[in-house]
C-alpha cells in the first residue's frame, strides 16, 4: 500500500510503498477514504511537536480520518467489515495519509449516513477542540457572549456554529473573505483584525476562545467581564495576568477519546453544523495540501481524499 511518510524533520515527505498492516485482536483495519490535516501535522514535520509527542521515524502523518472497515480483530464486537467509521488516531501513531491503517476499535465511531467520508474526517480534532473549549472548559451558556479568534479556521468554523446553535451571542475575528464566511455561519459581529482592533470594538464578553495566542491572547483580557473566562488552544495563559484582570484562564488539549468524539459527531448531525472545506485534494497531491496547511490561510478544513 502507499503511505505518506516523514523520514526526517524539515525534509520533504515521501510516498512510500509499505505492507498493509496486520491487526491486533482489539484493532480494526480501515481502508482510508479521506484524511483531514491539522496544525499538528505541520508541527511534526518541523520537529516542534516532538517535545510533546516523541514519534518514531519514519512516521505517517494524519490522526483524523474516515473510511471503511476491512477487517476486525477477534476481540472486536462493535464493528464489522463494511462499516463506515470516523477515526481519531493517537498522534503518536498517526496513519491517516495512507491507504490503510490498523487502529484500536476504541478510537473509532460510526460514520453517520448523513455525512460524507470527507465531512467525517474533519470532525475529530477540530470539532472536538471547539466543542470542549466552549462547553466542557468554557462553560458557555445560552444568552452569554463569546468572542472567537481565528473564526475562519478549522476549529473556529465549528466553534462559531456550536456557539450560535447553543443560543450564545457570537463575536469573532477573521480577515478578508473569512469575515463574510464567519458571519454567514452565525456570528453576530465580526472584526477584520487586519483593519480593526477588536479590543476597541468588543466589550463585556463572557468567554474568549483564543485560537491564536501571543498578543491576541494578551489583548483579549481587556474585553472580558470581571469573572469572565478565557480558553486557549495554543498558548498556556499566565495565571497572574488572568488574576489581575479578575478572570479565569485555561489551556485546552483534546486527545483521542471515542465516546466524546461520538458526542461531537452527534451534535454536528443534530444541529446541522456545516462542514466547511478550504479544499479537497487527491492523495497524490498531498504536498499541495500540506503547503496550504502550513500557510495558515485556510478557510475551513483541508482534506486529502482517496474516495
Amino acid at each position: 500500500m502507499k503511505s505518506v511518510r516523514l523520514h526526517a524533520h524539515n525534509e520533504p515527505l515521501t510516498l512510500d510503498e509499505v505492507p498493509v498492516p496486520e491487526i491486533a485482536p482489539e484493532q480494526v483495519l480501515v481502508r482510508i477514504q479521506a484524511a483531514a490535516l491539522n496544525p499538528l501535522d505541520i508541527h511534526f514535520i518541523s520537529g516542534y511537536a516532538t517535545r510533546f509527542f516523541p514519534i518514531t521515524l519514519p512516521y505517517t502523518l494524519g490522526s483524523d480520518f474516515a473510511g471503511v472497515v476491512e477487517r476486525v480483530g477477534e476481540a472486536v464486537t462493535g464493528f464489522k467489515p463494511g462499516d463506515g467509521v470516523i477515526v481519531w488516531a493517537d498522534p503518536l501513531t498517526g496513519g491517516g495519509l495512507s491507504e490503510y491503517a490498523a487502529v484500536p476499535a476504541a478510537l473509532c465511531v460510526p460514520l453517520p449516513a448523513s455525512l460524507s467520508v470527507a465531512e467525517g474526517a474533519t470532525i475529530p480534532t477540530a470539532g472536538s477542540t471547539a466543542w470542549h473549549a466552549l462547553f466542557s472548559v468554557g462553560q458557555l451558556k445560552a444568552g452569554e457572549t463569546v468572542l472567537i479568534h481565528a473564526a475562519a479556521g478549522g476549529v473556529g468554523i465549528f466553534a462559531v456554529q456550536f456557539a450560535h446553535k447553543a443560543g450564545a451571542r457570537v463575536l469573532a475575528t477573521a480577515s478578508g473573505d473569512g469575515v463574510d464566511l464567519v458571519r454567514s455561519l452565525g456570528a453576530d459581529d465580526v472584526v477584520d483584525y487586519k483593519s480593526q482592533d477588536f479590543a476597541e470594538v468588543f466589550a463585556d464578553v463572557d468567554l474568549v476562545l483564543d485560537l491564536v495566542g501571543g498578543e491576541t491572547q494578551a489583548r483579549s483580557y481587556a474585553v472580558l467581564k470581571r469573572g469572565g473566562r478565557l480558553v486557549s488552544s495554543t498558548t498556556p495563559p499566565e495565571e497572574d495576568v488572568a488574576k489581575a484582570h479578575g478572570v479565569i484562564a485555561s489551556i485546552i488539549y483534546v486527545g483521542p477519546y471515542a465516546p466524546r468524539l461520538g458526542e461531537v459527531v452527534d451534535a454536528v448531525v443534530r444541529d446541522s453544523v456545516k462542514v466547511v472545506f478550504d479544499r479537497t485534494v487527491p492523495f497524490e497531491a498531498f504536498n499541495d495540501a500540506l503547503e496550504r496547511q502550513k500557510s495558515g490561510r485556510a478557510r475551513g478544513k483541508i482534506v486529502v481524499s482517496q474516495d
